[in-house]
């Protein structure tokens, strides 16, 4: 659980009250409620929430009466700490809010900044509750449903519970938060200590190498948490497993061969590996969600699909994801599988048909494809003209029927979508072998689909491998239905950390967190000369 400290000190008038006008008693407030009322009234107006938790309240304070003291102190606490998660502070006005409490003559200023406390609690819990950004502004492939708290029911929550343990749990419970919390706090300790220090040379390091560039990339590796204080002046083995180390961390064959790659990763900033935290901080706040006690997870930067069961990862396999190319890109969202498809059909996406297949097609090729109608009835070729169309006019489907050189392989997994992406097998398993895994039209290929299908069915049968092949033998097109559906999210994460709280970082290859941090910065939730 995160704790946010309080700041050194708050204005007297914060933490004991306000001026004599807040703190003149019932019968004073009684006697100008009509006042207060109104400007309160005036000053939520512009939010139905909090409009219905003050005339459900019958406008009572919640932030400005001489009892409210403590819920102030902590709100305006955690407001000066907003930094420290990555939050516009400037979008809060602490200085602002600070003046207009040390500026209240009237009642009708104390309801003023009644409204405006309640605004930017509003706001303040919003941002850290569920993210500063909405995504899909951002990128329009990140498809994520906000999980935004209800202003009425988080005002009315807040009003009933102790302020300060309210708002540290605003921040999402999941423990890769506060890991990245963590993190950042190192990464920013590590700047104001002057970094990594100096840059690791291009050089080939083997096995017994020695000298000064052998030294620098000692040193960088010890800045780094990966090696503790040596005076070794050779590439040995310890220095080889800090290598490795380093490797499994930032998605790379983990050979213990300093090699090009190995080099470029190291050389990287802690300054640019801290925009991909901030950033990530981020991203978990729009996933501040159940996520499911068993789920399926593929980080689309780490090319890795997992099946996940109480937050311990019980199978993966590597997968393949959308080529850079923009049309292609995998999107992020999150659905449930519902059903497993065994010898599967491929009906091709317009998107496809257009870029690969149309020409063929017009002149009689691929005949590995069907062309149906609407009602699944194959229609021969000869009887189509095709110069009277284009692929979005084309008034029939095309197919590619279940066998052994089907694009989807033996086996796809479905979670109904507006995308039309799936996990699916491929016959291409030579693609597997390369590091950066993206390839597909959009959808997520598994290295080990039969092993994924398995793990899945054995919620719901003794002989998962059984079931499966008895399905798959038969060489019919069938839908295996999952008796308790499973969530999957498509995330896109370039740091995230593992259970020892590590911290891995992988490479943007979409430019989306570049995006994102340059979002973040035009709201001022980064500074990015600091």
């Amino acid at each position: 659980m995160l704790v946010l400290k309080a700041p050194r000190a708050l204005p007297r008038f914060v933490v004991a009250g306000m001026t004599a006008v807040l703190l003149t008693g019932s019968a004073a407030v009684a006697q100008h409620f009509p006042a207060f009322q109104q400007a309160v009234a005036e000053g939520v107006s512009g939010n139905s929430g909090l409009s219905e938790f003050y005339r459900d309240t019958a406008y009572d304070d919640l932030w400005t009466g001489a009892d409210d003291a403590p819920r102030r102190t902590a709100f305006l606490t955690a407001l000066m700490r907003a930094g420290e998660h990555g939050l516009p502070l400037q979008r809060y006005d602490v200085p602002g809010l600070m003046e207009a409490f040390d500026a209240v003559r009237s009642e009708r200023d104390r309801g003023a900044l009644e409204a405006r406390m309640s605004r930017i609690f509003l706001q303040f819990a919003t941002d850290l509750h569920s993210g500063v950004l909405d995504p899909i502004r951002v990128d329009p492939d990140i498809v994520r449903v906000l999980p935004r708290p209800d202003a009425a029911q988080l005002m009315a929550d807040f009003a009933k519970a102790p302020a300060a343990g309210f708002i540290r749990n605003l921040a999402p419970a999941a423990p890769e938060y506060a890991r990245l919390f963590r993190a950042k706090h190192k990464l920013e300790t590590a700047i104001a200590q002057g970094g990594w220090g100096p840059a690791v040379p291009q050089v080939r390091f083997a096995p017994g190498s020695s000298g000064p560039a052998v030294i620098a990339l000692r040193n960088r590796l010890i800045a780094m948490g990966y090696l503790e204080r040596s005076a070794v002046g050779s590439y040995d083995g310890v220095l080889q497993a800090a290598v490795q180390q380093f490797q499994m961390n930032h998605g790379i064959e983990p050979d213990g061969i300093a090699g090009a790659a190995t080099i470029r990763a190291l050389n990287v900033t802690p300054q640019e590996r801290l925009r991909s935290v901030i950033v990530a901080m981020e991203r978990e706040r729009w996933m501040n969600i159940p996520r499911g006690e068993r789920h399926i997870w593929v980080n689309l930067t780490d090319f890795y699909a997992r099946i996940v069961d109480n937050d311990i990862v019980t199978f993966e396999t590597k997968a393949i994801i959308g080529a850079r190319s923009d049309d292609k890109h995998t999107p992020e969202f999150s659905e449930t599988m519902k059903y497993l498809e065994i010898n599967p059909d491929w009906t091709l996406p317009r998107s496809i048909i257009a870029r690969s297949y149309w020409g063929a097609l017009a002149s009689g090729g691929a005949r590995h494809l069907q062309i149906v109608d609407a009602s699944g009835q194959v229609v021969p070729r000869e009887a189509i003209n095709f110069g009277r169309y284009t692929p979005r006019t084309f008034p029939f489907n095309v197919r590619q029927p279940p066998g052994p050189t089907n694009a989807l392989g033996e086996v796809k997994f479905m979670f109904p979508n507006p995308y039309a992406i799936y996990l699916h097998d491929t016959p291409e398993q030579h693609l597997f072998n390369t590091t950066v895994r993206a390839h597909s039209s959009g959808c997520v290929r598994l290295d080990d689909p039969r092993e994924f299908a398995y793990e899945l069915l054995s919620r719901q049968s003794d002989s998962p491998r059984e079931l499966y092949h008895s399905i798959l033998n038969t060489g019919q097109q069938t839908r295996l239905y999952l008796d308790n559906p499973v969530p999957v999210h498509l995330v896109y994460r370039t740091a995230f950390t593992n259970v020892r709280g590590e911290l891995n970082f992988r490479d943007d290859i979409y430019g989306r967190d570049d995006r994102i941090y340059r979002a973040l910065v035009a709201e001022g939730a980064v500074n990015p000369a600091t």
